[in-house]
């Protein structure tokens, strides 16, 4: 594991294998063909539907609702996937009360929304179990892409440009790919291995081959992207992680939590991945939400979140905060790290008490500390080794229109490109609509 590895009080094996199971099991269990029809009659199948408009990729909500509703859940499958070839990932880690369902007409006049996200994985599941991918190749064009990197964005520019008949070669420096659907994201929510599933899935359009172990910079360069293919696309996220900047953010049992939950998702004996009893992390995103649920579910005592601004600031929806509290985690608001204390390895963590002032975020003098023996970063990733010539925006690559970078045929999408949400379900619809601009480029129809 990590270094905290060697800190006293980490330990592994802290439950018994029935726990386990239990706590890692699917937290939102795929609907029986009765409850998806009774879930769909729910739907107004609204004209101007809200939920449309809130959704990243405009999937057309209401109209696969209604094929649900009709018994026909393998063509409101084929609605889905046509805008969003990660439907079914995205059925299960959208945060969907603050896009679909947070819209949906039902919420607003009851608090009760249609429960779009599962109905969107009971016709997604229902479709990947049939014995054949639900769309073919065009004609071959000749043209080759390349794509770097194997996670959402590149996934679905990957298939879109395949479908168009183009040969595709992604490159990604890890050993799976699925990028942060596969590395990135609480177990409980792709459970059975259905990240690696969906993209054998994806892949049976054909005309895909991945290379893995193969990173930007270290073994591929633009330059030679350029050179040997028709058109580049950049989806390769972010490689790098946000320093804390308080001292002592070195000692032994500090990690970042991106790694930890990296290491969780590749885990094949959860018995033998160590836990501290008492568990900080830092941040107010999704990553930070994940790590703490998690290390309450391996078996942390104590797990305590610690964000620097105030609840409404943070990145994780008010849904999660609430399933981090459910599930046993304290989160404090308005401090932030400025100390962690020692000997060799973390015992203490000492914040400061902030204030959101019209001039930004201020340390006050008044601070505490909190017992760990494990601490996560989860305060944000950083583009790592973005290649020369590129234009960066706010850290990240810049682009135009549907992912066009500063060079002439390299496009950009998913949390390595400027602009957007860090979702999923926003690099799908980034992919997808760079491919589709790569595409007309190709043929001789792009401006």
């Amino acid at each position: 594991m990590t270094n905290s590895q060697l800190t006293p009080g980490v330990a592994a094996g802290r439950l018994g294998a029935e726990d386990y199971a239990r706590n890692f099991a699917d937290i939102a269990p795929r609907f029986a063909p009765h409850e998806a029809r009774v879930a769909a009659d729910r739907c107004y199948f609204c004209h101007d539907a809200p939920c449309i408009t809130a959704c990243p990729t405009s999937i057309d909500i209401p109209l696969f609702i209604r094929q649900i509703a009709t018994g026909t859940p393998e063509a409101a499958a084929r609605t889905i996937f046509s805008q969003n070839i990660l439907g079914g990932m995205c059925a299960r880690v959208c945060p969907t009360e603050t896009l679909c369902e947070g819209a949906c007409v039902r919420e607003t006049a009851e608090g009760k929304p249609v429960e779009i996200g599962r109905l969107q994985r009971y016709a997604t599941d229902t479709l990947m179990e049939a014995p054949s991918h639900p769309f073919a190749r065009a004609a071959a064009t000749g043209k080759r892409v390349a794509v770097v990197g194997a996670g959402p964005a590149g996934l679905a520019a990957a298939h879109r440009l395949a479908m168009k008949g183009h040969d595709v070669t992604i490159y990604d420096a890890r050993p799976k790919a699925g990028g942060l659907n596969e590395y990135g994201i609480a177990s409980y929510k792709a459970a059975g291995g259905f990240a690696q599933a969906e993209v054998d899935w994806l892949m049976q359009i054909g005309g895909i081959v991945v290379e893995h172990g193969k990173a930007l910079g270290r073994d591929l360069t633009l330059e030679g992207l350029r050179a040997g293919f028709d058109a580049v696309f950049l989806g390769m996220g972010l490689a790098g992680v946000n320093a804390l900047r308080a001292e002592g953010e070195d000692k032994d049992g500090v990690a970042n939590a991106v790694d930890f939950i990296a290491e969780l998702r590749q885990a094949s004996d959860l018995s033998r991945l160590p836990i501290g009893r008492d568990v900080v992390v830092i941040g107010g995103g999704m990553t930070a939400v994940d790590a703490a649920v998690q290390s309450r579910l391996l078996g942390a005592e104590n797990v305590t979140i610690v964000y620097r601004r105030g609840k409404a600031r943070m990145g994780a929806s008010e849904h999660e905060q609430d399933h981090a509290t459910q599930s046993g985690v304290r989160i404090i608001h308005n401090a932030a790290p400025v100390a962690v204390h020692g000997n060799g390895a973390v015992r203490e963590i000492e914040f400061a008490y902030t204030q959101d002032t019209p001039e930004g975020l201020k340390l006050t003098s008044e601070t505490f500390r909190l017992r760990a023996d494990q601490v996560f970063k989860a305060i944000g990733q950083t583009l790592k080794g973005a290649p020369d010539g590129l234009a960066i925006e706010g850290g990240k690559i810049a682009v135009t229109g549907p992912g066009r970078t500063s060079l002439p045929g390299v496009w950009a999408g998913g949390d390595c490109a400027a602009g957007g949400e860090d979702l999923t379900v926003t690099a799908v619809a980034e992919g997808r609509d760079a491919a589709e601009d790569i595409h007309a480029a190709l043929v001789g129809t792009g401006g």
